[in-house]
């Protein structure tokens, strides 16, 4: 069986989980899915800078809208068992949990603890912090010792 550490930041499309559990054909595939809720201010302003970039003005001005703290954890558990749950319904083993802190550390402790055979980093994209490789995927390229593959959402949850 193949094992997957996928990295996320919101609930599964249909789409997504259709892109990632085909990935490897008939291959059966395991997921070990993380999933970092919203973060703090700075956080809200890339997102709003990388919604300016895309054309979607009316996203960046309600970013400010977005659950922070405490309610962004309560909306990241509800995604993230909507995620396992379709992961699964499409006929794959899935496991999860909430990243708390430092994602980049909890990701390479997770790789080397389940063996995983590589990491999908699965989000949308943001443009500021893939410019200047702060990014999940190239930060991760450089700590877990597996192929990383980074791939954008297919759609807003």
């Amino acid at each position: 069986m193949f094992t997957s550490v996928l990295m996320i930041e919101k609930a599964l499309t249909s789409a997504d989980v259709e892109f990632v559990t085909t990935l490897h054909g008939d291959e059966p595939v395991s997921f070990v899915v993380l999933l970092q809720p919203r973060g703090d201010q700075a956080d809200r302003l890339l997102r709003a800078i990388d919604d300016v970039a895309l054309g979607e003005l009316d996203e960046a001005v309600h970013e400010r809208d977005t659950p922070e703290g405490d309610d962004a954890r309560s909306v990241g558990a509800q995604a993230l068992e909507v995620s396992l749950a379709a992961l699964r319904a499409a006929g794959s083993t899935a496991v999860g949990q909430l990243v708390e802190d430092h994602p980049l550390d909890l990701l390479r402790s997770v790789v080397d603890e389940t063996h995983a055979d590589e990491v999908i980093v699965l989000t949308d994209p943001h443009y500021v912090e893939e410019f200047f490789h702060r990014d999940w995927a190239s930060r991760a390229r450089h700590k877990v010792g597996v192929p990383v593959l980074k791939l954008f959402s297919h759609s807003k949850a």
